[in-house]
Parts: structure tokens; sequence; C-alpha cells
């Protein structure tokens, strides 16, 4: 696979998400996904301790646009493919055979993100980073609706500046082999 120019992904600081789930009404509500049908992004509530030391963090994830993603090598019919000019992994959902026919993209993913929207025939389906807005000049929804500003979206060399190269999070645990795009900041 060809080295991306400029690998996009996202940031979630952690420290700041309220687990309101705004990111994820925002999404389905912009790519009209019915409320069911699947989830682009999902809110995870990571409980530790025992009382009276509890702990509770949210973890917003959505597909990781991975630097080698399993999902993408795991397709028997190429319909997953990076953007050469970013590295965003989309999916054509008119050669995608579909959960019923086959579903080893759901398999091969370690974050469980593929989607299979039973209003669109079981085709897989997933985040697309919002490449159409992203084109434009804008940010993703998720990231323009979150209040918390606990999410971001860019060049992960930008967006890797201001936390290192932070790869923790409650309830994250990065794959070295898809080498996730995202840059995290764990709770603390």
């Amino acid at each position: 696979m060809a080295k991306i120019p400029q690998q996009t992904g996202f940031l979630f600081d952690q420290s700041r998400c309220s687990g309101c789930f705004t990111c994820v009404i925002a999404c389905k509500q912009w790519h009209s996904i019915e409320y069911d049908a699947a989830n682009w992004r999902r809110i995870e509530t990571i409980e530790q301790g025992m009382f009276p030391n509890l702990k509770v963090s949210f973890l917003s994830i959505s597909c990781l646009h991975c630097q080698n993603p399993p999902c993408l090598s795991s397709c028997p019919v190429s319909a997953i493919h990076k953007r050469e000019e970013d590295g965003i992994v989309l999916v054509d959902p008119a050669i995608c055979l579909g959960k019923e026919r086959c579903g080893l993209c759901e398999k091969a993913c370690p974050y469980e993100i593929p989607q299979f929207n039973p209003s669109c025939e079981f085709k897989m389906e997933k985040c697309d980073l919002c490449f159409d807005r992203l084109d434009q000049g804008k940010r993703p929804i998720c990231v323009e609706a979150c209040p918390m500003r606990a999410l971001d979206a860019g060049p992960l060399k930008e967006l890797s500046k201001n936390f290192a190269d932070g790869q923790e999070a409650d309830g994250f645990v990065c794959s070295v082999e898809a080498k996730p795009s995202i840059v995290l900041k764990r709770k603390r």
C-alpha cells in the first residue's frame, strides 16, 4: 500500500467528553441514518473502580480510518478503498456483497466499526469522516456539533502537536497492526 502524503484522522479528548451523544445524533441527522438502522459514531461508557472510588469516562468512536485498515485487505471484491490524498477509508455500497453474503470486514475490524443497515440491503457502511465537508474546507459534523469540543479532525501530524502521539484512553486498545488514525487524550 502506498504511503499517504497527509493521513487525516480524529482527535478525541476524553477529558472533555460528557457522554451527551450530540456527536452521534448530529451524524445520524446529517447522513439521514434512521434511529435504529446503524451507528456510524457511538459512545461507550467506561466504568472503573468500586464504591466509593468510582470513575466514569466516555469514549466517542467511529471508523478510525486506519493507516493499514484490516477491513480493506479482508474485502474480497475491493469495495473498500483509501483515498490517496488523505487516507480516508471509504466503502462503495454498489460493490459490497453485504453481511448476508460476506461480512468479512466486520470480522477483521478490531474496533467493530462496520455497520450493516437493513434499509440498505445490509451493505456495509461506516463513518466517511464527512469527506464531502472536508473537501469544502469544513470540519466533520460530529466535530462541529460537539458542545464540549472533545472532537477534532484533520491531518494527524497537526492533531498530534497538542497531544504528542496519544494512543491511550479508557476503554481503547490501540491495534498496532491497523494503526488507527486517531490522537487521544485520556481522562485523568
